[in-house]
């Protein structure tokens, strides 16, 4: 006797709220924001101007803060001749990126805000000039 094989399939649509959610997961994922969503694109570009700045100063501070601690660690932990000497000058270095971050960041966040100055003057534009 032949053997019939038999196929099944078995499908379920996805809830509500699983539905929902896959589409909030597909937004972050778009590379660029629907055309008519013109706020979407503005606090994109907005992001865009900020975000370097922030980024590398934050980065640029917390190693600074993390050498001038392995300094003061130096001076109150490790014994060996001149130990406080050597903290101190550790310290002294971890200052000077500590001492630069800020103005690093003053310095991008205004590249930043020229770079894209121009398109979010436009949007700004559209967006409070609609009516």
């Amino acid at each position: 006797m032949a053997e019939q094989n038999k196929f099944e399939y078995t499908y379920s649509a996805p809830t509500e709220t699983e539905r929902r959610e896959a589409e909030e997961i597909r937004k972050r994922y778009q590379a660029e924001p629907q055309v008519g969503d013109k706020l979407a694109q503005l606090k994109a570009l907005d992001k865009k101007a900020k975000q370097p700045s922030v980024i590398l100063s934050l980065t640029i501070g917390i190693l600074g803060t993390l050498i001038f601690g392995g300094g003061m660690a130096t001076v109150l932990e490790i014994n060996f001749p001149y130990h406080e000497i050597v903290g101190v000058a550790i310290s002294v270095v971890g200052l000077v990126p500590v001492a630069l971050a800020y103005p690093i960041y003053r310095i991008l966040a205004k590249k930043g805000k020229e770079k894209y100055k121009e398109e979010i003057l436009r949007l700004t534009d559209e967006i409070l000039n609609e009516k």
